[in-house]
């Protein structure tokens, strides 16, 4: 019985490393990875010996026969990303199609006697972790991991939905190098405020930063302003307890909220407001929004989309987890047919879908659902004191309530140059333009783009040019301690 990767599939290819019989794909090496939503196992290839199952490091992969339910579906969405490609290899009849060995590749050339790095790293989210991961486990440099926040965590612990266990799960696997003897966690600690990168710079051989893109993205439309607009990184931020967003910042007192996108994020933001409190319970959602959830007159979330469901920005798998939940319909609001697709498939999940033109000047149905709107370009949102509705090139919502969703934005670090266009730092490798020793990694490095597991390769890209230079000299000349006196200042500050 074959293996299947399911929903909470983070990409990061752990899983990809340990498959003896190389039926994971696309591997990294493959111009799919990244692109692809998820990684899937080769059903006629797969041995059953359940290794990636082992090194998954969110328990996204199960037997076949396991899948029941919700994860019924999975079983035919890894088969049919194998339907139209040729196999690796023909599979012997009588044994593993085991993949030969490839050439030894050693991904950092150090010379022995190189002394050890000292390495800031700048968050404590994903694609720091991860650089910390490579610098930790093929390098010998000593780290300190700086977070502006008072717990660890970054994008795991304050942006992943309350229930997506598993895909927080993913956190503790970052949780072992926080006590690891070579790296020294700083906590509340905030660059340009408590320290700036010159005195970071000053203080290490080099400067990793990994601060993520932390805004949101501004619509552009007149009312963007008015009460009751807020952006998706709050509303994320407010359900799982961001120190930054105070407990009473999203309304709940509105009958219909209109989000306007519909990415994953916006789906995220529509499942937690119409779902049954009593299930989010015993989740890590932060206790005041669970109270507010518990009084909410929310019945229906609205999706505004500007193209067609052809183009819908978020992924097969999250749309067949929203559509599978009991209770909670999902319906689409579409002036044309909605095209077909093959079964799992995002095409043909939205094509099962019932539609209907909804009276947008109407108070929502009994109960609660969510609508997905398919060509509906917001041109204003309007009110007077506060938001009445979204007005669209086709029409005007009524709606209490309004969550921007058109994606994150990164922000100026201090110290650091900043390109406004793209809201990443300039840099080529993960080197930072113009400062020597100081390089960037994740979404501040090249955009708000690509899940969890994209951050693993970017990181080795970004750590790769780190030792680079300084196997070459080029990493600016540091007055170091003894290593008694380092080793001493370690004790001291723990």
């Amino acid at each position: 019985m074959a293996f299947a990767i399911t929903q909470t599939c983070c990409s990061d290819a752990s899983c990809v490393s340990v498959c003896p019989v190389n039926c994971i794909h696309p591997t990294p090496d493959e111009p799919d990875f990244g692109t692809t939503e998820m990684l899937y196992v080769d059903p006629d290839t797969c041995i059953d010996c359940g290794a990636c199952a082992d090194a998954c490091p969110v328990d996204a992969i199960h037997p076949l026969d396991e899948l029941t339910g919700a994860l019924a579906a999975y079983g035919e969405i890894n088969a049919a990303y194998f339907a139209d490609r040729e196999p690796a290899a023909a599979a012997p009849s009588a044994a593993p199609n085991f993949h030969r060995w490839p050439q030894p590749v050693f991904a950092h050339d150090i010379p022995s006697d190189m002394a050890p790095l000292d390495v800031a790293v700048i968050g404590t989210g994903p694609a720091g972790m991860y650089a910390v991961e490579e610098l930790v486990l093929h390098t010998n440099a000593t780290v300190t991991l700086i977070d502006r926040h008072p717990v660890p965590g970054g994008l795991i612990r304050f942006g992943v939905a309350p229930d997506h266990p598993s895909t927080k799960r993913i956190g503790e696997t970052f949780a072992r190098f926080h006590d690891h003897p070579r790296v020294r966690l700083r906590l509340g600690v905030e660059v340009g405020r408590d320290v700036t990168v010159e005195e970071l710079s000053a203080r290490h051989d080099a400067v990793v930063c990994a601060v993520g893109a932390s805004s949101a993205r501004r619509l552009g439309v007149p009312g963007e302003e008015l009460p009751g607009v807020v952006a998706a990184t709050t509303v994320v931020g407010w359900y799982n307890g961001h120190p930054d967003v105070p407990a009473d910042a999203v309304d709940l007192s509105a009958e219909r909220v209109v989000l306007v996108g519909n990415g994953n994020v916006a789906l995220d933001v529509a499942r937690i407001l119409t779902a049954d409190p009593d299930d989010l319970a015993g989740t890590t959602i932060a206790p005041h929004a669970l109270r507010r959830l518990r009084s909410s007159a929310v019945r229906e979330v609205v999706l505004l989309a500007r193209r067609g469901p052809e183009h819908a920005a978020f992924t097969a798998p999250e749309l067949l987890a929203l559509t599978q939940r009991a209770g909670v319909p999902v319906v689409v609001d579409c002036a044309e047919p909605v095209p077909g697709g093959a079964r799992g498939t995002k095409a043909g999940l939205l094509a099962s879908l019932p539609v209907e033109q909804v009276d947008w000047t109407a108070p929502p149905p009994a109960g609660r659902r969510i609508v997905l709107a398919f060509h509906k370009t917001p041109t204003a949102i309007v009110g007077d004191t506060r938001v009445r509705g979204v007005r669209t090139v086709e029409t005007e919502i009524v709606a209490g309530q309004v969550v921007t969703a058109i994606g994150y934005r990164g922000v100026a670090v201090p110290g650091l140059p900043f390109d406004e266009a793209t809201g990443t730092v300039p840099n080529t490798g993960g080197r930072v333009d113009d400062r020597v020793g100081v390089y960037v990694v994740g979404w501040i490095k090249r955009g708000p783009s690509g899940g969890i597991g994209a951050n693993r390769t970017c990181a080795k890209e970004t750590v790769s040019a780190l030792i680079s230079d300084a196997v070459s000299g080029a990493l600016p000349t540091r007055r170091r301690r003894s290593p008694i006196a380092a080793l001493a200042g370690r004790l001291l500050n723990r």
